[in-house]
């Protein structure tokens, strides 16, 4: 790829949109443009494809998504299945018709079933049925990545799909209704140890299996697929490794200096029981992580106390 080449990053301003700019940027990227929901509602056809006429990218990241944790999803299906579609569908299909070179689209790993074998690799997808509580955002990115399977398919575009593993990274949503659980503890665990609470709740039985990966590690990645990889075949993107969110909550416990009690709320849905992806294919093309959860649970948490007052909660 030129580094003057223009390149727009749909989702700039979210966690793994802006990761991705500073990526790029890290590796020499000056073209890079972007915009603002308020700016452009990628839910709007007309609005899109007005907007790569205009800008012309040449290419393009597709990051944008409406995101959220297990309540969020379970409680905003409808959402979650509409936003997705048509924010995929409307940025591909104007991809398309102007002419990028090259797409990569950012999927997500709670795209295969439920209870496929571990770790997941790319072809157990669809061999099962899907977990419910996030079910319709799981088939909001399938079809995302089938979009780009069968525009690759009919019209010899060269779009890729990259599956990540669960993330997390500084300027997360903190917003216990509808973040992640990593950001989800931080919060927890910070402001029981601001207020001496005696103890955190954590929803379910601790006892599920969850891969996490620093987002900066993730848009790494994609970047590096970005420049080396072209086959019509999605790709996992993880770290290889998975824990409990027993032992989550007590790394981040640890990390924050809280020392009051963890109590575990059984009556709430634990999720997928265990999701462990097989990043073997993209480890094969000679790409890493770098970033360990410890290191970077202790960035976000220092990024945490310096600027959560300005984080959405």
């Amino acid at each position: 790829m030129d580094k003057s080449a223009k390149i727009y990053v749909a989702g700039h301003g979210g966690l793994v949109g802006s990761a991705v700019v500073r990526s790029l940027q890290r590796s020499g990227y000056t073209n890079i443009i972007g915009r603002r929901s308020g700016e452009l509602d990628l839910t709007r056809q007309a609005d899109v494809e007005a907007f790569f006429a205009q800008e012309r990218p040449e290419y393009v990241y597709l990051c944008a998504a409406k995101v959220g944790g297990i309540n969020v999803n379970n409680l905003h299906p409808a959402e979650f299945i509409y936003i997705n579609l048509m924010i995929e569908c409307n940025v591909i299909q104007a991809a398309y018709k102007n002419g990028v070179k090259k797409l990569a689209f950012m999927g997500s790993g709670c795209i295969y079933p439920r209870t496929p074998p571990q770790p997941i690799k790319e072809d157990y997808l669809l061999t099962g049925e899907l977990e419910k509580t996030n079910e319709a955002y799981a088939l909001a990115k399938i079809s995302g990545l089938k979009l780009c399977e069968y525009y690759n398919k009919q019209y010899g575009t060269n779009y890729i799909s990259t599956m990540p593993c669960n993330l997390y990274g500084e300027g997360d949503n903190y917003n216990l209704d509808t973040s992640h659980v990593v950001p989800a503890f931080i919060r927890k665990f910070h402001e029981a140890k601001e207020s001496g609470a005696p103890y955190v709740t954590i929803w379910g039985t601790g006892k599920a299996m969850r891969e996490f990966l620093h987002v900066d590690d993730v848009a790494d990645a994609c970047v590096f697929l970005m420049e080396n990889y072209n086959e019509n075949k999605w790709v996992n993107v993880g770290c290889g490794t998975d824990m409990s969110i027993a032992d989550l909550a007590q790394m981040v416990k640890r990390i924050v200096g809280y020392e009051g009690d963890i109590v575990y709320d059984t009556t709430m849905p634990d999720g997928t029981p265990r999701k462990l992806l097989d990043s073997s294919r993209l480890f094969d093309l000679g790409w890493r992580p770098k970033i360990s959860m410890e290191d970077g649970l202790k960035r976000v948490y220092a990024d945490y106390l310096k600027n959560h007052d300005n984080y959405r909660h």
